[in-house]
């Protein structure tokens, strides 16, 4: 069986359920099932409603999914008779029992239901938000209780493996950048830029999973896809990338000028270097994530961009480009050794245009480890 980076935790996880109040853990989420699998199934990134769910033990993990995902799930997370299959789908074999298996249930809430008569699932049975009308399945063979909280927090302390593949991730969004500031001048086109980034995280064995690359005025709209736009003297060029290692998320920022910058853009982006670089000084252990927000914008501020007006100033990422905690207002979490967070700051002007600087760190026992090695200066192409 061949095994993806993502397969890590599987073992984690149910070391920590033997030691919690759960006798089963249900799990539907895609990124909580890549957690207790290791699998993360293509259509589920492809189709809305897509269904598939993970029984976990303190000593083996079932799962429920399409016959569709019956091929590469067995291939990489379970065995066939660890695997309940629902729908119709068609593989052709003399020998594999995974062409066996269409047909055999119509629905993921009737897989589950015969999973579970077929384990004998019972006792105190934890569920994630969404294992939806399977509850109801569930609520017949044990008491029900909700694990969201604790499969969340769970996560939020990764292993050093895991720190590992997220480094790599992180690194390889940071390699894309530079190749495409490389190729960056007067002339070269948005679309351009992100083909280089694409591709550098693919040659590298990322799935890139988000290419933002904008330029001058177009530096402003935050989430905007790349276009035919070609660079001029003194344009600002964002980049906000990431990619997937093995289901693992990165979420990388940095910001050139093509030319010398002009006074404003750079007084601009020396503040809001300054804020992350306070983040990155200030984040340990104990520190609560609404305190580095306060800490970030006081220190734009300080640097001279007032008002610094932000709904947050990172997140926690991991198996999700988004994970808890968020660096926002008044959030209450301390954080931890072992969680991995993205710090940013980003400044969006639609008169002036936009920037952001934004790393991938890891919280240790007496501070954090930036993980990210790249220039994070706004960078100057030459003319």
């Amino acid at each position: 069986m061949t095994f993806s980076p993502a397969q890590l935790t599987p073992g984690h996880l149910r070391e920590a359920l033997a030691e919690a109040k759960f006798d089963w853990l249900v799990l539907a989420g895609p990124s909580n099932v890549a957690y207790a699998t290791g699998y993360r199934s293509v259509a589920g990134d492809l189709f809305a409603g897509h269904r598939m769910m993970a029984l976990v033990s303190n000593d083996a993990v079932f799962m429920v999914g399409s016959v569709s995902d019956a091929g590469p799930a067995t291939e990489r997370a379970v065995p066939p008779d660890q695997y309940e299959p629902f729908g119709t789908f068609y593989f052709e074999s003399g020998v594999s029992s995974v062409a066996e298996m269409t047909g055999r249930h119509a629905s993921a809430v009737e897989a589950l239901e015969a999973l579970v008569s077929r384990l004998g699932v019972s006792g105190s049975i934890g569920v994630d938000g969404g294992v939806g009308e399977g509850v109801s399945v569930l609520s017949s063979s044990g008491s029900v209780t909700d694990a969201a909280g604790w499969i969340s927090r769970l996560r939020r302390h990764k292993l050093p493996t895991e720190v590992d593949v997220l480094r790599g991730a992180a690194r390889l969004a940071e390699d894309a950048i530079d190749a495409a500031i490389a190729a960056a001048g007067v002339g070269v086109t948005e679309h351009e830029l992100a083909a280089i980034v694409a591709t550098t995280m693919a040659t590298g064995g990322g799935m890139p999973r988000f290419v933002v690359v904008t330029s001058g005025p177009r530096t402003a709209l935050a989430d905007a896809r790349a276009t035919d736009r070609a660079l001029r003297p003194g344009d600002l060029v964002r980049f906000d990338v990431g990619c997937t290692v093995g289901g693992y998320w990165s979420d990388i920022g940095r910001t050139v000028v093509v030319g010398e910058p002009d006074p404003l853009s750079a007084r601009r982006y020396a503040a809001i270097l300054a804020g992350e670089q306070a983040q990155l000084e200030a984040a340990a252990p104990g520190v609560t994530a609404g305190e580095l927000f306060q800490i970030a914008v006081d220190r734009v501020e300080a640097g001279g961009l007032q008002p610094y007006r932000r709904h947050h100033c990172g997140h926690g990422i991991g198996l999700d480009v988004y994970e808890q905690p968020i660096v926002a207002p008044g959030d209450p979490t301390p954080l931890e050794s072992g969680m991995v967070f993205c710090f940013e700051t980003p400044f969006y002007d639609l008169d002036a245009g936009g920037m952001m600087v934004e790393d991938a760190v890891v919280i240790t026992d007496d501070g954090c480890e930036v993980m990210t090695v790249s220039d994070r200066s706004l960078r100057v192409v030459p003319v």
